[in-house]
């Protein structure tokens, strides 16, 4: 697999669309957070519940980022099924929804990206199919899809579309890495003056 998660979220705005970014509700619960790429393995939990959850730690592959559409009512995880998930290689946790037990995840520097922390679990009573279409933060999931996420957001990469964004994304990192702030600063002041002058504003 391409190296995703050398490339920030904000170079992948080169290559995406605004669609492909997960609302901001849903961010890191710990800091500082590092970045994870993987494909996306999509959890669906009924409203009050977390049974497909705790079943996809089971089944999701290692390297997998486990992506989830939940309510925020109740937590659909806690310090030891975060744990189970990282001691089987998962990368980490993307939750339209919440945890619980924060404090042990965030010791075990496992990543979670979610809308926050409410300490009552959800109930083991629903089922719904593993790796289907899901919702997440606005994003359509499904599976396989690249997930990037970091404390600047996350980016949802179509996997038809995996290499083409991650060249357009690497392209603009090497860009702005080879430039100085005073180069920048002079393309960008050229580049603001121009289109001020051809909107027609005065300073007077």
């Amino acid at each position: 697999m391409l190296p995703f998660d050398t490339v920030s979220p904000c170079e992948y705005a080169d290559a995406l669309p605004r669609e492909q970014f997960m609302h901001y509700s849903i961010k890191p619960l710990w800091h500082p957070i590092p970045r994870i790429a993987g494909p996306a393995f999509t959890v669906k939990c009924a409203p009050g519940d977390h049974l497909m959850l705790h079943a996809a730690i089971y089944r999701a592959q290692p390297g997998d980022i486990i992506v989830v559409e939940a309510d925020d009512e109740f937590a659909v995880a806690g310090g030891n099924v975060c744990a189970i998930a990282q001691a089987r290689g998962i990368k980490g946790f993307v939750i339209d929804g919440v945890i619980r037990d924060l404090a042990e995840t965030r010791d075990n520097k496992f990543p979670v990206f979610a809308k926050g922390v409410v300490p009552k679990p959800g109930a083991k009573k629903c089922i719904s199919p593993l790796n289907q279409s899901i919702k997440c933060g606005g994003v359509e999931v499904n599976p396989t899809d690249i997930i990037v996420a970091d404390e600047e957001g996350i980016a949802v990469i179509p996997h038809l579309r995996a290499q083409d964004a991650f060249e357009i994304a690497s392209a603009r990192a090497k860009k702005d890495e080879a430039m100085s702030l005073s180069q920048w600063q002079a393309q960008h002041h050229e580049k603001v003056e121009s289109i001020l002058k051809d909107l027609g504003f005065n300073d007077k």
